[in-house]
C-alpha cells in the first residue's frame, strides 16, 4: 500500500515552539515507552510502521521542511517537495505523480493521502489499510474516511452519507458551518471530514491531466509555480460522482492549537517546570534553559522556546494568529539534515549560534561572501575541511573561516560547537555550496 502524508503548516498556531522553519508537527512533545519524546510526524510514521510494515510512505512537503524530515525520519524517507505552497490538490498530484515517474508505482495501486498531524488511536491506521484495499477494488474512484463527530465544530466540513451503514455513497460536501447548522447536519447523520481519503494511482493522474497542463513530474515540477492554488476537495472530491465514505468512530483529535494539543498530552509538563498544588488544568513546554514557576494558575497554557514566550488561557490561544502575524523576528531555532543550530545572541555585525552535529554528519561545503566565521568546539570529536585541508577536532579547539573560504565539519561523535558570524552584511541567503570530494 502506499500512503502520502500531507506536511502542510506554516507554525503560526503553536508559536512560540513552531515558526516558518518549524512547523507544529516537528515538536517532540509525545513520550514513548522509553522516556525520549517524539513529534507528531515521528509517532504517525512510526505507527504506521506498526500496522503495516510494507507500506511505502512518502511525504510531501514544502522545501523548507525537509531538514526536520530528514533529521526525523532518517535519509531514507521518501520526500515528495513542494517547490512552493499551492494548496492540497497540487501537492497531491505532485506526490502521486513522485510515485508513479520517480518510484515506479503501478498505476493500478492504490494511495491513501491522510494529514500528517492528527492524534489517532491504533484502529485508525487498519482504517487506513481498509480504505487503500476499498479503492483497489475499484467500486468506487474515490473512498474518504469520515470521523463520527464528537460535538457540532465550526472548525470542520461535513460528509452527508446517503445511508447509514458503515461504507456508504455520499451524497454532499457541506463547508465549515456555524454550530447551530453543524448540529443540524450531525442529526441528519453527518460526518466529519478529516481529509483521509484513498484512490487509484492512475484515477487522480487522468483527473490531473485533465485540469493540469503536464507531461511528466518533472514537468509538473517545473511549472508548479503557475499552478492554481486550490483543494482537493473543490478539485476532484466535490465534482466526483462514483464515490463512498467509511465511517471511523476511533480517537481522532486535530492538534491544531495549545487548546488542542494539551488535550493529547500525557504529562502536564515538559522541560524544567515547577508547579504547584493550586493550578489547574495547566501545561507548561519550556524549551529554555532557565526554570518555569507556575503558581495558581488555571486553564493556561505556558510555553518558552528561543523565539518567545506564550502565557495564555487555552480557549483564548485559538486566536493568537494575527499577534503572531505582527512578529517579525528571524527563527531562533531549527532542525536540519545533520543536526540542529540554537541562536544565542544577534548584534548589529555579529551572530551567535550553537550548532549540535548528529554522529556520522556534516554540514554542506560551503562559503559565505559577506561573513567570517568562528567555531569553538565544546564537546565531541570530528574533522574540518577548510579550503581543501584536513584537521580532527575535539573540544577546545578554535577554528577560523575568513570571508570566501570553503568549509564544512563532520562529527565522528556527537559534536557541539559555538559559531560565531562576523561581519556587515549577515544573511540565510549567503551560502555558495560546493561538492564534497572528502568522505
Amino acid at each position: 500500500m502506499n500512503i502520502i502524508l500531507l506536511s502542510g503548516g506554516s507554525g503560526k498556531r503553536l508559536w512560540p515552539l513552531s515558526n516558518e522553519i518549524r512547523s507544529k508537527q516537528f515538536i517532540k512533545i509525545f513520550q514513548k515507552e522509553d522516556g525520549l519524546y517524539e513529534s507528531m510526524v515521528q509517532r504517525m510514521y512510526r505507527q504506521i510502521r506498526r500496522v503495516n510494515a510494507d507500506a511505502t510512505v512518502t511525504v510531501a512537503a514544502s522545501r523548507t521542511q525537509v531538514s526536520s524530515i530528514r533529521n526525523q525520519l532518517g535519509s531514507k524517507a521518501l520526500i515528495s517537495i513542494e517547490p512552493c505552497r499551492r494548496d492540497t490538490f497540487p501537492a497531491i498530484v505532485l506526490a502521486s505523480a513522485y510515485l508513479a515517474d520517480v518510484e515506479g508505482t503501478d498505476p493500478e495501486e492504490s494511495v491513501v493521502v491522510c494529514p500528517v498531524d492528527p492524534y489517532v488511536s491504533e484502529d485508525y491506521f487498519g482504517m487506513l489499510n481498509q480504505l487503500g484495499e476499498l479503492a483497489q477494488k475499484g467500486e468506487a474512484n474515490l473512498v474518504l474516511m469520515g470521523i463520527k463527530p464528537t460535538y457540532p465544530s465550526e472548525k470542520y466540513g461535513y460528509i452527508i452519507p446517503e445511508g447509514t451503514g458503515e461504507i456508504s455513497r455520499v451524497s454532499a460536501f457541506r463547508e465549515k458551518p456555524d454550530a447551530e447548522t453543524a448540529e443540524a447536519y450531525i442529526a441528519r447523520g453527518a460526518l466529519w471530514n478529516g481529509g483521509v481519503f484513498a484512490y487509484k494511482l492512475n484515477y487522480i493522474l487522468q483527473k490531473a491531466h485533465s485540469l493540469i497542463d503536464f507531461t511528466d513530474y518533472h514537468d509538473l515540477f517545473a511549472k508548479y509555480e503557475t499552478l492554481p492554488r486550490i483543494s482537493f476537495d473543490c478539485a476532484v472530491a466535490e465534482q466526483e460522482k462514483q464515490i463512498q465514505v467509511m465511517r471511523f468512530a476511533g480517537e481522532w483529535k486535530d492538534l491544531g492549537t495549545w487548546n488542542t494539543l494539551t488535550e493529547a498530552m500525557e504529562e502536564t509538563c515538559i522541560g524544567d517546570v515547577r508547579m504547584d498544588e493550586t493550578c489547574s488544568n495547566v501545561h507548561v513546554l519550556n524549551e529554555i534553559g532557565i526554570p518555569i514557576l507556575a503558581m495558581g494558575l488555571k486553564d493556561v497554557v505556558i510555553s518558552a522556546s528561543p523565539d518567545g514566550i506564550l502565557v495564555s488561557d487555552k480557549e483564548q490561544s485559538s486566536y493568537m494568529k494575527p499577534y503572531v502575524d505582527s512578529i517579525d523576528r528571524q527563527a531562533m531555532f531549527a532542525e536540519k539534515s545533520w543536526g540542529s543550530f540554537r541562536v544565542l545572541d544577534v548584534e548589529p555585525e555579529s551572530m551567535t549560534i550553537k550548532v549540535t552535529l548528529n554522529p556520522g554528519h556534516r554540514m554542506n561545503y560551503h562559503s559565505h561572501r559577506n561573513r567570517d566565521e568562528v567555531w569553538t568546539v565544546i564537546s565531541g570529536t570530528g574533522r574540518t575541511v577548510v579550503d581543501e585541508m584536513e584537521q580532527s577536532v575535539h573540544p577546545g579547539d578554535v577554528i577560523t573561516m575568513q570571508a570566501g573560504c570553503r568549509h564544512t565539519i563532520i562529527a565522528v561523535t556527537e559534536l557541539k560547537l559555538i559559531e560565531v558570524q562576523l561581519g556587515k552584511e549577515i544573511s540565510v541567503d549567503d551560502k555558495e555550496k560546493f561538492p564534497f570530494e572528502f568522505e
